[in-house]
């Protein structure tokens, strides 16, 4: 694998990596049973200090992309997120969430055409297990709404990795303003159902709105920004795979920050986890088309090698047709 691969590969694990510090910030930080609150305040201000940062609007075809990519991301994944993860114990939901590689690869097969590379399958029951090895308890208790609610949830972000490599980035729009766009479709989502859920926002103290700017900044803005640029120049699979970095870094920051403790099978669940993520990403530079594989042809460029360190970071990333361009599926 080339250097640029696990270099694109390592900024955008920055991504769920930062989301794995949510739910230490949250119980720290933020306002006790507010989560609505505190998704409307991840999304719109950050997507509208963005908006104003770059100063470009979507055009065309793009504003209904965009606006479907920030429901999917962020106005439906988040109620949908937290309401499973109020309803179920925090071991399920993680584990739940760690099905989205698999997902993503039947996906890809089937809006993408591309077969997934050997071993992505193997490797993402892999990533499973160690992640069900670390938070799950044989005592978990299910609730058959909130396990519906994250199947939802895990589903609509995994289409929203596919559909994102699908369409690409317009040209001339910079990997902020894409994010600015989608932060802020989500954003206006969120802030009616937050204020008609749990009524008007508390007072806020320093540590809430320190809690806030660091979700808002770092774990959104920040986060999504380098998780695109991800999808952009990677396969969708090997993507996908690197959200099994969320479990892992909020079990360390538990360990860390709250005192918590590893036992020999939490351990070994780890170790399975970066395995998982590590073969993912080897198995991804191996998708090939469907079609041509069906053939025997040779695989294309972009799918072989879609990871391109000479490109700019904020270089335009596909076409306003939808027509996917270089390092897309």
């Amino acid at each position: 694998m080339s250097a640029g691969h696990w270099g694109v590969a390592a900024l955008a694990a920055v991504g769920p990596a930062a989301w794995g510090t949510t739910y230490v910030t949250t119980t720290e930080l933020l306002p006790p049973d507010r989560p609505l609150l505190a998704a409307a305040l991840r999304a719109l201000p950050a997507g509208l200090l963005l908006l104003a940062f770059t100063r470009r609007l979507p055009r065309g075809a793009w504003w209904w992309k965009a606006a479907v990519l920030g429901l999917l991301n962020f106005g439906a994944f988040f109620p949908l997120l937290f309401y499973g993860a109020y309803r179920l114990p925090g071991g399920v939901a993680s584990t739940i969430g760690a099905l989205s590689p698999l997902v993503v690869v039947g996906l890809s097969v089937v809006l993408l055409r591309v077969r997934p590379g050997r071993g992505s399958v193997p490797a993402a029951l892999l990533g499973l297990v160690g992640v069900a090895l670390m938070v799950l308890r044989a005592d978990a208790a299910l609730d058959v709404g909130g396990v519906v609610a994250l199947l939802v949830a895990m589903a609509l972000m995994a289409l929203a990795v596919v559909l994102a490599k699908r369409w690409g980035r317009p040209p001339g729009a910079s990997l902020l303003a894409f994010t600015g766009w989608q932060l802020t479709a989500g954003g206006l989502v969120l802030a009616p159902i937050a204020w008609l859920g749990e009524g008007a926002p508390p007072a806020l103290t320093a540590s809430h709105l320190a809690g806030y700017v660091y979700l808002g900044l770092i774990g959104t803005a920040l986060a999504y920004a380098l998780w695109f640029r991800g999808i952009e120049r990677l396969p969708a699979a090997s993507v996908a795979f690197l959200s099994l970095t969320n479990p892992v870094v909020a079990t360390l920051a538990g360990l860390v920050l709250l005192g918590q403790s590893l036992t020999p099978w939490q351990l070994v669940g780890l170790g399975l986890v970066l395995a998982g993520v590590f073969l993912g990403q080897r198995a991804g530079q191996r998708t090939t088309p469907a079609r041509l594989a069906a053939r025997g042809g040779p695989p294309s460029p972009s799918l072989a090698d879609p990871a391109d360190p000479a490109d700019p970071a904020d270089a335009p990333a596909g076409a306003d047709d939808g027509v996917c361009g270089k390092g897309r599926g």
